[in-house]
Formats: structure tokens, sequence, C-alpha cells
């Protein structure tokens, strides 16, 4: 059994470590609702620019689709985008991210397809490096960027469409946390190239036109090309924001049950404490009583 000072030290500590969790647990819920917002305000940008992909490429087949629409004929060479966050302490935020992209990158070798890697943020790097280092192109960082915008994922939207003009990819694939409430966020997989087209959004609410109809200059083809570079940097910025309101919310659930595990433990150990202390009293009292007795 540990002696009273070790477990005066053991409760020092724990507390310590509770006084910790607790801070990081405010900052997170202080940066949550920030993020929150960021992420929800860049949902509708980015269906809003699905839904116009849809309605253009609908009018677009053949020869004259743009490439990025419908991808190169082949589906050999797959480029897997790891989104994760920087840091940890956030339960299973980021192994979720992980082990959903790990399965996704097995599945594919096992059928022969050659596979390259991407990451963003230094866990997903790290969760995949031990097993598929070789495969990992490039790693990015965007922990030093105060704000998130456009700017900030240029770089890797740039990387991923030199990689497909290269023709060494012909399928993208990103991987991230779609933050779905404080206590729920889902791991998610979304195409970026060939770019998926969805009939719902082409065929959900549209305007009154009054009878007039949409004349396009240039023609369709043409403004496709110019929008769906720039749709793989508005998914990505997506993304990332997303992940960025997940890891805050998942931090902060993972700091709070680590806060009451904390205390729960302080109390089970200032018990044991109290119990050998008065043990070790009544002990002392019956030598002393004993040794009187004897006199």
């Amino acid at each position: 059994m540990a002696s009273l000072k070790e477990m005066r030290t053991r409760i020092s500590s724990v507390k310590a470590t509770q006084k910790i969790t607790k801070a990081i647990q405010m900052v997170a819920a202080a940066k949550l609702k920030r993020s929150q917002d960021a992420a929800q305000a860049a949902r509708p940008y980015a269906t809003r620019m699905a839904s116009v992909i849809a309605n253009l490429a609908a009018s677009v087949s053949g020869p004259s689709a743009p490439r990025l629409l419908v991808g190169t004929g082949a589906d050999q060479k797959h480029l897997i985008v790891v989104a994760t966050s920087d840091r940890g302490l956030a339960g299973g935020f980021n192994s979720g991210i992980a082990r959903a992209a790990r399965d996704r990158i097995a599945s594919l070798i096992a059928q022969g397809k050659d596979v390259k890697i991407l990451t963003i943020g230094r866990k997903g790097r790290d969760a995949l490096r031990r097993l598929y280092g070789p495969r990992i192109l490039e790693s990015y960082d965007f922990s030093a960027s105060k704000t998130l915008s456009l700017a900030s994922v240029t770089p890797l939207a740039e990387k991923i469409l030199s990689l497909f003009e290269a023709g060494e990819v012909d399928v993208v694939t990103l991987f991230y946390s779609r933050f779905r409430s404080v206590i729920s966020q889902v791991p998610t997989a979304k195409q970026l190239i060939p770019a998926p087209v969805d009939d719902t959004a082409a065929s959900g609410p549209q305007p009154d036109l009054k009878g007039g109809v949409y004349s396009y200059e240039p023609d369709e083809a043409a403004i496709l090309e110019s929008l769906l570079p720039r749709n793989i940097a508005v998914q990505l910025l997506a993304a990332v924001l997303e992940n960025q309101a997940g890891f805050f919310a998942a931090q902060m659930a993972a700091m709070d049950n680590a806060t009451r595990n904390a205390g729960d433990r302080i109390t089970a150990l200032t018990i044991t404490y109290n119990r050998t202390r008065q043990a070790q009293i009544t002990k002392e009292l019956i030598e002393i009583i004993s040794g009187a007795e004897a006199l």
C-alpha cells in the first residue's frame, strides 16, 4: 500500500491534471462558436456551387465536356486526401477519419489500384505514415493561418490539379469529418475528381423566370472549365472548416469527460487517504494504550 506522502503527491498530481483539462475545455468552448459559424457559413456557398455545376453539366456531354467533370475514363490511379487536425486531446476525432481513409486505401490496394496520399494536419500524416509512408506525397499544415480562406487551401488545390493534369491520378477522394452537432462529427468521404453531379441539386427549387430561359455567355463548357478548378478549392475549404469545428467540439467533450474523471479520481483517492490516515492513527492509539496498560 502506498504511503500517505505518496498518496498526497498523487492527489496533487491529479488536481493539476484536472486544472489543465478544464482550461483546455474552456478554450475549446470559446473557439467552437466561431468555428461553427464559419463552417455553417461556408455550406450555402458550396451547396450553391454544386447546384450551378449540376445545371451546367446537364447541358454538356461528349468531347466538349471538361476532363474535371467526366474524368480520364480510367479508374486505376487514386489520390486520397486525408484532412485531420494538427493537435490531439480530442477523443476519437482524428482516429475516426484516419480509420475511414485506411479502409478505403486498403480496399483500393487489394483491387490492384495505384494509390497516392496527401494529408492535411499532422495527426493524419502520423496515423498513415507507419503503413503507407512511401505513398504520402506531401503534407499540409494550416495551423499557422489565423483565419482560413480560399488562399489558405489554394496551394493544395493547385497540387491536386497539377497531378490530375499530368495524368498521375484518375480519381481524387477527400476524407474529412462533417460537423453535425456539438456531440456528433461524422467521418465523410467526398469525391472531388471527377466532379460528382448532384441530380437533386439540379432538380431542386428553381427561381421563377416568368417564361424566360438561361442564356450563358460564354457557353456552358467554357464556364465549367473555369468553375470546376475553383470548386475543388471551395470543397477543400468547406471540409477544413468542418474539420475545425468538429475538432473543437470533440476536444471540448473529451476534456469535459477528462475533468469529470479526474474529479472522481480525486474523490476516490481522498477517501482512501483519509481511511489510511485514520487507520494509522487508530493503530498508534492502540499501541499507546497497550503500552500504558503494560506498565
